[in-house]
């Protein structure tokens, strides 16, 4: 007999329920060849209303193991900084604990790096995203005062490792303290032109999302920006099957099936344009021909006429009205009023809050 695809319906809020015990029937009962494919529709949205967005700063030498609109998972590995190799042939005359601070400038085009040894007690209150000004003191030691307006994008423990060279000058190595390795890093240890100081520091994901890759002059910024599923239909599920009086029994009988979509009291099969819609939506074409896992729509939640706050970048702070989306690119134009007069700004989705 012919298999056909029909919809199941059930309550609302318990279709992937629903898919998961009748699959584990399915299972259980060999009928992987008789009912092959139970879909529940779904939709990835980004979810602009989230504050918890994650972000990675890298340099623009770093490798990315993630590219714009690419989901990863808690633990995935995102990006890789290059190992840190020695410039010149000589020995290791200090190690120091010590802070790098970056402070941007607003516009992002510049950025000033500031290595703090603990000894000099850095402000504690320079979190990434404080704002500071020229002639902010960094350090209870008046001898780091910031001479940029900026904000903190980085604050972090490295070790300041000094080689002193055949020549009889110093070279400096900045080394982060997740990839200082203290049985290479010894004072008095003398080491070769290549050799391997550190080895790249990896990045991993602290949460699952999709990726934005926005790049500035000084630096590339990774945003991961949670994502949430949305039913295509809510109370209904999609299944391919051969139908007959046993099969329908079987799934009627899974638990929290309330019927079929009938007519005349018998399961109405979709139509072909439909199933095609089906198989397009739930990646099902994809699997068959390139055994590629399943792929759902992706879309913004933010819509043209939204309010929403503009949280990072050269406008953060403003509030404006949405008027173009670009879901390609992840890009909004923001109507903003600056001085009095209405502004059109385009700025990636990933620098606004929906309100």
């Amino acid at each position: 007999m012919k298999r056909e695809w029909y919809i199941i319906h059930t309550i609302t809020g318990y279709e992937n329920k629903v898919k998961e015990n009748l699959e584990a029937k399915i299972k259980a009962q060999g009928y992987e060849s008789v009912i092959p494919h139970v879909v529940v529709l779904e939709e990835t949205v980004i979810d602009t209303s989230s504050k918890s967005v994650e972000r990675h700063i890298v340099s623009h030498d770093a490798k990315l193991h993630v590219s714009n609109g690419k989901d990863v998972e808690k633990g995935d590995l995102i990006a890789e900084e290059p190992a840190i190799k020695v410039r010149r042939d000589g020995t290791i005359s200090d190690i120091t604990n010590a802070r790098r601070i970056v402070i941007e400038t607003t516009d992002k085009k510049f950025s000033k790096t500031y290595i703090i040894p603990e000894s000099a007690k850095p402000i504690s209150g320079l979190r990434i995203g404080a704002n500071v000004f020229q002639g902010t003191f960094l350090a209870s030691s008046d001898e780091y005062i910031c001479d940029i307006d900026g904000k903190v994008v980085i604050n972090e423990k490295v070790k300041k490792v000094l080689v002193r060279t055949v020549l009889g000058d110093e070279d400096t190595y900045i080394i982060h303290v997740d990839v200082f390795n203290s049985s290479v890093c010894k004072k008095g240890v003398i080491v070769k032109a290549g050799q391997v100081l550190a080895e790249g520091r990896k990045i991993f994901a602290k949460s699952a999302g999709r990726v934005a890759v926005v790049d500035f002059p000084t630096r590339k910024e990774i945003v991961i920006q949670k994502t949430k599923k949305r039913k295509l239909y809510p109370g209904y599920l999609f299944v391919e099957m051969i139908m007959n009086d046993h099969t329908w029994e079987f799934v009627r009988g899974t638990p929290f099936v309330m019927g079929f979509v009938s007519a005349g009291g018998r399961p109405l099969p979709l139509k072909p344009q439909e199933v095609h819609y089906i198989m397009r939506l739930a990646g099902l074409e994809e699997v068959q021909q390139q055994a590629k896992p399943q792929v759902t729509k992706v879309e913004l939640e933010i819509q043209v006429g939204d309010s929403v706050k503009i949280i990072t970048g050269p406008f953060e702070g403003f509030v404006g009205v949405v008027k173009e989306v670009d879901e390609e690119k992840q890009e909004l134009k923001v109507n903003i009023t600056i001085f009095g007069r209405e502004t059109p700004v385009t700025v990636h989705v990933s620098e606004v809050e929906k309100i």
